[in-house]
């Protein structure tokens, strides 16, 4: 590990972004539309991460650890409001990868989450959202085999199995399918236009 400090850094806003949802979980907070207080510490965060991207380029294991190239990814995948920087950190993490510096997983979850964010269809179905059946299930994907062909390529498990597990994290969370899907889709909708995922 080159730059411990900084390390300790990104790991502390990692440990501050499962904290405050740890807490929004227990007051059943979390699960109604963005939480103000959730995107204001995630765009800190970004901020924060971008900064420290400028200054030693990307979080690699060689560079930080493994605990804290984890932690940045998770910083950058909960950076939904900052698409430019989102962009900027997924072209870094598949140079990381390609130089096996970081995760294969971690650019499949942050080009699944782009993607959903722009309105295409995801690669490897990592990302999940209330159904027309009121049930938790990946967002559009193109084809099963394909996506199970994928995920076994970067180490994850099958579609299938994933979905089993989500299904049953959400329970665990008591969390509940919104009243209204298609209200909260155009509500979705406009906040992705206002921060600038779609036109």
């Amino acid at each position: 590990m080159v730059y411990k400090l900084i390390a300790e850094k990104i790991i502390e806003l990692k440990k501050a972004d499962l904290d405050l949802r740890d807490k929004l979980v227990r007051n059943g907070q979390l699960f109604e539309g963005y939480n103000r207080e959730m995107e204001a510490l995630h765009n800190k965060n970004a901020e924060i991460l971008n900064e420290i991207i400028d200054e030693i380029g990307y979080p690699t294991v060689e560079k930080v650890g493994a605990e804290a190239n984890a932690a940045a990814w998770l910083v950058i995948q909960h950076s939904i409001g900052k698409p430019e920087f989102m962009k900027k950190c997924a072209a870094l993490l598949e140079k990381a990868v390609a130089e096996d510096q970081a995760d294969a997983k971690q650019q499949a979850y942050l080009s699944d989450r782009i993607a959903v964010f722009e309105g295409q269809p995801q690669l490897y179905g990592t990302q999940f959202d209330w159904d027309e059946n009121g049930e938790m299930s990946p967002k559009s994907f193109d084809d099963l085999e394909k996506v199970n062909r994928r995920r076994k390529a970067v180490g994850l498990n099958r579609l299938e199995e994933q979905i089993e597990i989500i299904r049953q994290q959400v329970a665990a969370e008591v969390e509940k399918p919104p009243a209204d899907l298609k209200e909260r889709i155009k509500q979705a909708d406009e906040w992705r236009k206002k921060v600038g995922w779609i036109k």
